[in-house]
């Protein structure tokens, strides 16, 4: 396991109840018509995608009730083979359900992983898809998964939280390229940059906003990022 020293000063945790907070309060004023705008998820709208919330939970509690295997099992026998499938699968099991009932369930089901996460501790082990990991790690990709649907979602992201997010996405980014052992050099500057290097591609220099959007898979088309680069940097997605 990488050190993970570097992280320490984070509260996962709380980092975990403040985007559910301010998705549960835009969530909760949606009505009608709303429910139906389109999301950068191609081919869900909020609907969906608050199903798709509801449903990834059900992966967070097999993890610490460790019984992955026995979800995966469930989703196998019932077509769902890779990622991409058993996101579609949990949304698909949700298909009959009014927003009202599906927000009635993210916010329980997500209020009890996010409760059993801090009881578990940083150091609490989770049985996760890859194996053993650590609770605090694991909460601050929940926390970052909130924050890229919040976004997927048009929820509104007031400046004061813009800069608490800027104290420690760019952190987690930098950190989880390394575990995943990505081909990838990140040096950061004091200004908020980065020098991004690889092998067969020019060096980059992008912003710490740039490089979470990228860690995201959430970097504009237009941008002049190389796709090696946005492939090797796709950590969060």
């Amino acid at each position: 396991m990488i050190d993970d020293s570097e992280l320490r000063d984070l509260d996962p945790f709380a980092l975990m109840d403040a985007e559910a907070a301010r998705l549960d309060a835009f969530l909760g004023a949606l009505g009608g018509a709303e429910w139906l705008e389109p999301t950068r998820c191609a081919g869900w709208r909020r609907r969906e995608l608050l199903a798709h919330l509801a449903a990834s939970e059900e992966y967070n509690h097999a993890t610490l009730d460790g019984t992955v295997p026995a979800l995966i099992e469930r989703a196998t026998q019932a077509g769902a083979s890779g990622l991409d499938a058993f996101n579609q699968w949990g949304v698909d099991l949700r298909r009959d359900r009014t927003p009202e009932e599906l927000l009635a369930e993210w916010r329980e089901v997500n209020g009890t992983t996010r409760r059993r996460m801090r009881e578990r501790g940083w150091d609490g082990t989770l049985k996760t898809f890859v194996g053993d990991y650590p609770a605090g790690l694991q909460s601050l990709h929940l926390a970052i998964e909130l924050c890229v649907h919040a976004d997927d979602m048009d929820v509104p992201l007031p400046d004061d939280e813009r800069r608490r997010r800027a104290q420690w996405q760019p952190r987690f980014a930098r950190f989880t390229v390394r575990e995943y052992e990505r081909a990838v050099g990140i040096q950061p500057d004091p200004q908020g940059n980065n020098r991004l290097s690889a092998d067969g591609v020019a060096e980059m220099v992008v912003d710490d906003a740039t490089l979470v959007a990228a860690a995201s898979a959430r970097l504009p088309q237009d941008h002049p990022m190389p796709q090696q680069l946005r492939d090797l940097l796709k950590v969060f997605a």
